[in-house]
């Protein structure tokens, strides 16, 4: 763990990276992460998403004080897997982390993100089938 990450104070977005063991099957390893990110004890869980490829995923945690961070990096759930917890520096609250992304997109692709937001995309393949394997379809 990074060992910055317990003198974290002030309320921030904090990213967990979190790989599952290789003997853990992608579904399986999709409801640990899930029951993670659910778990009401747990600071508010704002985005996540799984992996492809190797079974794990990243969310993203609203921490608001020190009780929280100390719940977040003592979670019971990710047992036995690879996590990396990461505060982050311009998401200083959920609507930060959403004000940043609108600024990445403006300033480094001049995107605007509330054009974004209403893009209606196809979905390709089958998500449910790739979130059991951990496989493209």
């Amino acid at each position: 763990m990074n060992k910055q990450v317990k003198r974290i104070q002030k309320p921030r977005c904090f990213l967990v990276y979190a790989l599952a063991p290789e003997e853990l099957p992608a579904h399986e390893a999709n409801l640990v992460f899930n029951d993670f990110i659910g778990d009401k004890s747990l600071p508010l869980a704002i985005y996540h998403d799984h992996f492809i490829g190797e079974p794990g995923g990243l969310a993203i945690f609203y921490v608001e004080d020190q009780k929280q961070r100390d719940a977040l990096l003592a979670q019971n759930h990710l047992k036995g897997w690879h996590v990396e917890y990461q505060p982050l520096i311009f998401s200083f609250s959920p609507s930060a982390f959403d004000e940043q992304i609108a600024f990445t997109l403006k300033a480094y692709r001049d995107t605007d993100w509330s054009i974004l937001q209403k893009d209606k995309r196809p979905s390709y393949g089958n998500p449910a089938h790739e979130a059991e394997t951990a496989q493209e379809e």
